[in-house]
Parts: C-alpha cells; structure tokens; sequence
C-alpha cells in the first residue's frame, strides 16, 4: 500500500520521500512503484517522458528521522495494530507535516491520535488497493481533526485524481465495516461447504454487480491484514465480526493470500488465480 501511494502521489508531480523498516524493503518499495510505472507504460497510461519524470519524484530515505522536516503531507501504511501505529505517528510528527495521515482501513483516527501533540492536524486517508487503478480515498475526520485539515486532504485527493468520501469517525469507517461484514459472510460460507470461494465471488460478482468477489478480495488485500481488521472490529462492535477459524487458520498456516501464492485461491507467477 505504501508503494501506490508513494506512486499515485509521484505521478501528480509530488516529491515523494519514502521508508520502511529498513532500507532493504524501502529498495523493495521503490522497485515495486518502478515496477508499477513499466506497467503503466505498457498499457499507454504513461508515456516514456512521464515514467521518468514519476520515478525522478520518488527518494529512498533511509528512516522516518531522516525524512524532510515540514513536509506538506506524511502518510503513514504501516500494519494494522494500533501500538505500532501509534508510534510511527509519533515519530512522524515530529518532522511537522502540514497534514499527517493515516491509511488504516479500520482503527478509530481519534484513538490513533489521542497522544501527538497537534491531533488537529491528523486524519484517516484510507486508500484501496490497488491504488494506481482505484479511485477512491475515504478521508476520515477524528473529532480533533481541524477544518483546515479537511481543506487540505480534500485538496490531495482531487491533485491525484482520485474521489473523496468524508466519513466520520467511527471504527471500520463505512468501507471496511460494510466489506468486512461481506467478506467474513463468504469465508463462514466456505467453512460451512456452502459452495466453492470461486461459485461465491461469481454470485456476487454476476448477481450484486460487484466488480470482484470478497473471496478474492481479501487475498488482494491480504488475509493477515483482514484478520487485523476483523478483530478491531470485534472489540468495537462484538461478536458479530469474530473472524471464523477457516481466516485464522490460513492466517497461522501462512497463507496470506496473493502476497504468499495461497489463500482462499491459488495465485500463479503472474498474479493471477490458479
């Protein structure tokens, strides 16, 4: 997720500073947007001269430390768990952001931010994944979220060519609370032998209009952050999003979805189900 972002930004003529957990999977990150530029210019989305002018905007920084201070936006990807979230938000206020973010997909912001310093300046942009091809970002406003912040996401999001959704604070937003709920709907489903991941998602796909079924969503965004979000959601809102053991158990197996080739499918080499 950090990559497109990193991407979408990029090719909307921002200066993108990214890192990770160290500077092995930030080179992967930047191997990963120039992958996703080549694959633009595949498709005729770019040309040459915009690949490169995409990938001249992306630096590899080697910590949170070391990125700009006084950035216009900081916007943290990191895995779904509040604890590590709440510290990589710390640390990136420190560089003073003008707008500080984050992509969870389903903690409360105004939890996240009851520690920084400037709660004002914080709010959720929550992405979809892929995020090059999709075109929404639900901008989440905490209670402490300022006005001006608002303003200002509002003005990122129309800068890179993707449609805002304001929600308010509330844990699961509406995306995730709705799509979860499906996609937990669909693996109790398969756990019962209700019918095969693939019969579902084409029901849903052909029968709701759905552009993808939740079965093969949930490989895309990856079973072990589903797992992450399921559980949020159950300490929010009870029982009624408990994960079933057949997620838990691809989870404790290793089966992650795309990401590992094994999940509800089987992925190939090319990232397509088997």
């Amino acid at each position: 997720m950090g990559a497109g972002i990193a991407y979408v930004l990029a090719a909307a003529g921002y200066r993108v500073e990214l890192t990770d957990a160290d500077l092995a999977r930030t080179e992967a990150g930047v191997d990963r947007i120039r992958s996703l530029a080549a694959a633009a210019l595949e498709r005729r989305k770019l040309d040459p001269n915009a690949v490169e002018a995409l990938l001249h905007q992306v630096h590899a920084v080697e910590s949170l430390q070391a990125i700009s201070a006084g950035a216009e936006l900081i916007v943290e990807a990191v895995p779904e768990r509040l604890e590590t979230k709440r510290a990589v938000l710390r640390a990136a206020e420190r560089r003073s952001p003008a707008l500080l973010g984050s992509n969870t997909s389903g903690i409360s912001i105004t939890e996240l931010g009851a520690d920084l310093r400037k709660p004002g300046r914080f709010l959720g942009l929550h992405f979809f994944n892929p995020v090059p091809s999709m075109p929404l970002v639900e901008v989440v406003i905490g209670r402490a979220t300022a006005p001006q912040s608002e303003t200002l996401a509002l003005e990122v999001v129309r800068a890179i060519g993707k449609e805002a959704v304001v929600i308010q604070d509330a844990p699961g937003f509406a995306t995730s609370r709705l799509g979860v709920a499906i996609g937990l709907e669909a693996m109790r489903m398969v756990e019962q032998g209700v019918a095969s991941p693939a019969d579902i998602d084409r029901a849903m796909e052909l029968g709701y209009r759905h552009p993808i079924g939740p079965l093969r969503l949930s490989d895309l965004v990856g079973l072990d952050v589903r797992l992450d979000i399921a559980r949020n959601l159950t300490q929010a809102y009870g029982p009624r999003f408990e994960p079933p053991r057949i997620l838990v158990e691809h989870v404790e197996q290793g089966h992650l979805g795309k990401k590992t080739g094994q999940g509800f499918y089987e992925w190939n080499s090319q990232g397509q189900p088997g």
